[in-house]
């Protein structure tokens, strides 16, 4: 059987995620790189999907990233997905958030500002090392916000708030759009902001993305997949800020019914 493989948004997180594909493994997928090591893992349900039309979906996925030598993680700057066909997002008539809501607020205030727009939660630790000083770990929750769809875009905004000993929100912003690239049917790019004026770094992620709503009187899913042929798959790029590249392609089994 031919490998495929499946994944959403990327990693996330920083995060990305984050996005629009579909998702994960049970048994890690690691990628290495010159000095980086990348290893990826999710899951999502239900397993079993129909063969000819789209149903809804939840994903989880968590990743960490590391140094073979120990040194301090180089920023992640940008994420790029190519996701399955099988998979997409849909947002039409989910309430919608915006980045100006989300900039500046700790976790309960952007939580606030947007209840009805959030479309994923999780955890993040970032790396932070300032000159002349040791390398300290700061732990975040995610939130995951719907930014709404406009000229055949969807955005997703991921909101993380780092309160010690540092104090500043982080929002990834995540483009997400259909091509038309053989088994590819749509892309995503998450672009990460700096982080403590580039002291950041993303060192581990868990995020589950997944809710249903209600649109013109019909229940709907946010994220959507279908199983044609028993397996989906991406390919997907990490652009750390010293010009490094980790890249991969994922597969994942579906079951199909119908």
């Amino acid at each position: 059987m031919r490998k495929r493989l499946i994944s959403i948004l990327a990693l996330g997180a920083a995060l990305a995620v984050v996005v629009a594909g579909i998702a994960t493994a049970a048994k890690p997928t690691i990628i290495r790189a010159g000095n980086l090591i990348l290893t990826l893992n999710g899951d999502f349900t239900p397993k079993k999907l129909p063969r000819n039309k789209m149903a809804g979906i939840t994903l989880n996925v968590s990743g960490k990233i590391a140094t073979n030598d120990g040194t301090h993680i180089p920023a992640l700057k940008e994420v790029l997905f190519e996701a399955d066909k099988d998979g997409t997002i849909n947002a039409k008539g989910l309430p919608v958030c915006t980045s100006g809501k989300l900039q500046a607020q700790d976790t309960e205030h952007a939580k606030k500002a947007c209840p009805t727009a959030i479309v994923g939660k999780g955890t993040t630790d970032v790396e932070v090392e300032f000159a002349e000083q040791a390398p300290f770990v700061a732990h975040s929750k995610l939130l995951a916000f719907n930014g709404g769809v406009k000229g055949g875009v969807t955005t997703i905004f991921i909101h993380a708030f780092l309160s010690s000993p540092v104090s500043a929100a982080v929002v990834t912003t995540v483009k997400v759009k259909k091509v038309h690239n053989g088994r590819f049917g749509t892309k995503s790019i998450a672009t990460i902001p700096k982080i403590a004026g580039g002291s950041g770094s993303v060192k581990s992620f868990e995020l589950t993305f997944g809710r249903t709503f209600t649109y013109k009187g019909k229940k709907q899913s946010y994220l959507l997949a279908k199983c044609s042929d028993g397996d989906l798959e991406a390919h997907a790029t990490s652009i750390f800020s010293d010009g490094s590249r980790l890249t991969g392609d994922f597969v994942r089994s579906c079951t199909p019914k119908g």
